[in-house]
């Protein structure tokens, strides 16, 4: 191996442009997430994490996101335990995938739930934050140096400890500090510290909240990259429309306050969103900028949520999807979207930024979507809006249907995902559009293997390409034109 090409691959983990994408580069190469994060308490036990690997596995993930527990790992002030973690990164090293670890520190969910005891009950040495009416809550403040010095203590320490394990392997390659940071009960935190600080400077209630919160975690992400520095990010827990700032957790990294997160947590390399709404291709819009790539570290686990990470990769060059307690999940539907994604993976990292590819999601609501991509124009359609597709009997709601689709030539497609009619026109318009062969097939370490030829019914005599639902496939279809 070059010199060069060896001291690249040695690297640690990091973010990289290409074209208008922002890549994930581990050992050299860039590395696409086809991820599941844990339930809250799977990892907080050795015998747990033992017990779910071989389900992992067997779904297709290349990564897991763990939670690592300020409590579990510190549970007297100095004193530090990472057997847990350690367990962590052996679990990943034996089954072949990476970890993306969640600091559970200062908030959980806005609260401080996993803050240790010794913490939690010291209320003088680490004040909480306050209600309007005085009332303190189970959330510390972010306005105390000593709250932030006790985090910043913990999370050094893991970063230290990581890179004494794994700075060679990069099993670990990315951490979220905190999680879903937010008030609740207000907009924000009302203790003698904080009144001071906006009497001093005031503004908007939850935007002067998102600041101290930004800062506080811009200053634990500054001390632990200074140990490790690895990617890190934050998530955000988003608001329903019509919500009051209190009644979501208000102040977290939410799209009406990027502007301030950005200025004060410069730290943070970018912001993601939890998507549990069903407006999942909004979520997306909104959260994949010029300076923050997409990438989702919390998703609805059903099955009807699965089809939408090709929406994510394709339209959004997302750097990674991950169910939520992945675990728990029915594996057959997300192992056959992994499988068919890991066979893309290659492609969509060539084609990432470059302008050649699409995402697609339907729905009853949604049931055509057209793209121009190359030198033609695409409609697609919701099967179902084919009078022979076969429906599934007793649903009347029609089924999230979704593709991914990668122009792999002037006049060739590649189009993978589940429930899909694809009709083809000449961006030009002065010519006819024919289809010369529609092929199904697979990838086999980033080669096309060919399968069934689908000129005949399967295209509707070469009318249309036709990606069945019920089941995620692949085609390669080239075209013609004619006059």
């Amino acid at each position: 191996m070059p010199k060069k090409v060896k001291e690249i691959a040695n690297k640690i983990p990091f973010l990289k442009k290409q074209g208008d994408a922002v890549q994930l580069i581990v050992n050299g190469k860039p590395f696409l997430i086809l991820g599941g994060e844990l339930g809250n308490s799977t990892a907080s036990s050795r015998e747990s994490l033992k017990a779910i690997w071989p389900k992992l596995k067997q779904m297709n993930l290349n990564a897991v996101l763990a939670p690592v527990y300020w409590d579990l790992i510190e549970p007297m002030e100095g004193k530090f335990d990472f057997k847990l973690v350690d367990a962590l990164i052996a679990g990943a090293r034996k089954n072949k995938m990476r970890l993306i670890l969640l600091w559970f520190g200062s908030w959980k969910n806005s609260m401080s739930c996993y803050v240790p005891g010794w913490v939690k009950t010291n209320q003088e040495r680490f004040p909480r934050a306050r209600l309007k009416n005085g009332q303190a809550v189970e959330i510390l403040s972010a306005f105390s140096d000593e709250n932030l010095q006790a985090d910043i203590k913990a999370f050094t320490a893991l970063m230290r400890h990581i890179k004494k394990t794994d700075s060679k392997q990069h099993t670990i390659i990315m951490v979220q500090v905190e999680n879903e940071i937010g008030m609740l009960g207000g907009a924000r935190d009302y203790c003698e510290a904080a009144n001071k600080a906006f009497k001093q400077k005031p503004e908007d209630e939850e935007i002067f909240m998102a600041r101290h919160y930004a800062r506080f975690v811009n200053k634990v992400a500054a001390a632990g990259k200074a140990e490790y520095a690895l990617p890190m990010f934050v998530n955000a827990a988003l608001n329903q429309e019509g919500q009051k700032a209190g009644e979501y957790p208000s102040a977290g990294p939410l799209p009406h306050l990027f502007d301030v997160w950005r200025e004060e947590a410069k730290q943070i390399d970018f912001l993601s969103p939890d998507i549990y709404h069903p407006v999942f291709e909004r979520w997306c819009e909104i959260y994949h900028k010029k300076d923050n790539p997409l990438f989702i570290p919390e998703a609805g686990r059903g099955n009807e949520n699965a089809i939408k990470a090709f929406y994510a990769f394709g339209q959004h060059d997302a750097i990674g999807f991950s169910p939520f307690a992945i675990e728990a999940t029915d594996g057959n539907m997300i192992s056959q979207l992994y499988d068919v994604l890991s066979q893309l993976t290659p492609l969509i990292l060539e084609n990432q930024g470059q302008g050649t590819m699409a995402g697609v999601s339907l729905d009853e609501e949604n049931q055509t979507q057209e793209i121009k991509l190359g030198r033609y124009v695409l409609k697609v359609s919701h099967d179902y809006t084919f009078q022979w597709t076969a429906r599934e009997a007793g649903i009347e709601k029609w089924p999230n249907r979704g593709g991914i689709i990668i122009c792999s030539g002037e006049d060739e497609y590649i189009i993978a995902g589940c429930g899909l009619i694809v009709t083809f026109s000449d961006n030009a318009a002065n010519e006819i559009v024919g289809i010369k062969s529609i092929q199904e097939g697979k990838f086999v370490n980033g080669r096309w293997v060919g399968g069934k030829w689908m000129n005949g019914d399967q295209s509707h005599q070469g009318r249309h390409l036709n990606l069945p639902g019920g089941r995620f496939g692949i085609q390669k279809i080239s075209l013609y034109r004619y006059r």
